[in-house]
């Protein structure tokens, strides 16, 4: 016999079935709440926006199989469920629920015989998803001098803050800013005079788009941080007392309408990405009292209750990435120079002191691929230092006369070529 032989499993009919990897693959990536199927193939359900159920053939012999996979990694929040259609699965008839509920998991069954019915082949997890690129360089943007400026400054992948670039956008602070779509980034909202909604795009060039208004409640005092893949999650705030909303920002950039009720409502606070695909806000006050909780964002962006007890208790402070999972928040009220490292799995570490000039009102970006940057800020008067942050968290001295000394700016990642 000539020809390529595949792995294949055999009926009892005496035909040979291909096993997973000769299947027919469909050309459709199932999106819908139910969905009926059929051995021999492979199917890619895409849970994004629904649970879905998966009806199986209503007969069946030994060694049909079916493969399925988790087409988006949702199947953790919107799981998929098999109704047998009369036949028996793993032992158990169709009156059984069988779910799976991991993300990124796949599903190969195989039917046995009318005792035990389907049962698994696999059913595996892949845990080791692609990640993007680090962002490689960062930009400060915005902020007061006494009066509100438009004011940028980029930040190369050595960590060298440039001169200043005027005039982009409207003038404002107390705002927060993101990375976005791998390699872009974002400002959004603020005080321009009055609460803002604005936000400007930035390109991967680190070009400043002009402003788009009208996106979710203004407010200022909120943080922003970058999550899943290519996602922004802006937070918390001060619209006419401290808030606990929430705007999800798309990897195009598009900010979503307010989702409220996510943890005690907060202002002043600070937020960075984690781990590979999650982020934390932390820190603040609700309007009467310094805070020193902190609140996690999954991967799909759901904010979880509050965390107490996470060092020194404060506001105005910042936060960024560090060593590719890890993250820092620092410095804040009452011009603290404090830091407090975060582990890859969340886990907020105990004071740090000592960390260059004390200071309040600053920003905080990745840069480098694994690095971060502090910068600006007020000690009671603006500032223009910078302090680097290694790869294992360390924080540098300062490095002074960096662009415009000011207060309440917002700074992000952005480009992943150095």
């Amino acid at each position: 016999m000539s020809g390529i032989v595949q792995n294949n499993i055999l009926r009892s009919s005496g035909t040979i079935a291909v096993s997973a990897a000769g299947l027919n693959w469909s050309d459709t990536i199932i999106t819908g709440s139910t969905a009926t199927v059929e051995a021999g193939n492979g199917y890619w359900i895409n849970t994004t926006s629904n649970t879905c159920t998966i009806t199986l053939p209503s007969s069946a012999e030994k060694g049909d199989q079916i493969v399925l996979i988790d087409y988006a990694r949702t199947w953790g929040t919107n799981s998929i469920f098999i109704d047998s259609n009369g036949l028996n699965y793993q032992g158990n008839d169709d009156t059984y629920t069988v779910e799976y509920n991991t993300d990124g998991q796949s599903v190969n069954i195989v039917y046995s015989d009318a005792t035990k019915g389907w049962i698994p082949l696999e059913d595996d997890v892949t845990a080791d998803e692609p990640s993007p690129p680090p962002t490689q360089k960062g930009i400060f943007g915005y902020g007061t001098t006494g009066s509100n400026v438009s004011i940028t400054n980029l930040v190369n992948s050595s960590g060298v803050v440039a001169s200043d670039t005027t005039g982009v956008g409207t003038a404002r602070y107390y705002l927060a800013a993101s990375s976005y779509g791998g390699d872009k980034a974002i400002f959004g909202y603020g005080d321009a005079g009055g609460n803002s909604s604005l936000t400007n795009k930035v390109s991967n060039s680190g070009v400043v788009a002009s402003d788009t208004t009208g996106v979710g409640s203004a407010r200022w005092g909120l943080a922003a941080a970058g999550y899943g893949v290519g996602l922004a999650i802006f937070g918390y705030g001060y619209v006419s007392g401290s808030v606990s909303m929430t705007n999800l920002v798309s990897d195009t950039g598009v900010v979503s309408a307010d989702v409220t009720g996510v943890g005690t409502a907060k202002s002043s606070t600070a937020a960075t990405g984690y781990g590979t695909d999650l982020a934390i806000f932390g820190y603040g006050d609700n309007g009467v009292i310094y805070l020193n909780q902190t609140n996690k964002v999954s991967n799909s962006g759901v904010v979880a209750t509050d965390t107490t007890g996470v060092g020194t208790a404060r506001n105005n402070l910042a936060a960024a990435r560090y060593g590719s999972d890890k993250a820092i928040f620092g410095y804040g009220e009452a011009t603290l120079s404090m830091t407090n490292l975060v582990s890859n799995i969340g886990v907020v570490g105990s004071d740090v002191t000592g960390v260059g000039t004390g200071r309040k009102r600053l920003a905080a970006s990745n840069y480098g691929g694994d690095k971060a940057i502090f910068g600006y800020g007020t000690t009671g008067s603006v500032v223009s230092m910078t302090n680097l942050v290694s790869n294992t968290g360390v924080v540098s001295a300062d490095v002074t006369g960096v662009g415009t000394a000011r207060e309440g700016l917002a700074a992000a990642g952005y480009s992943t070529s150095a």
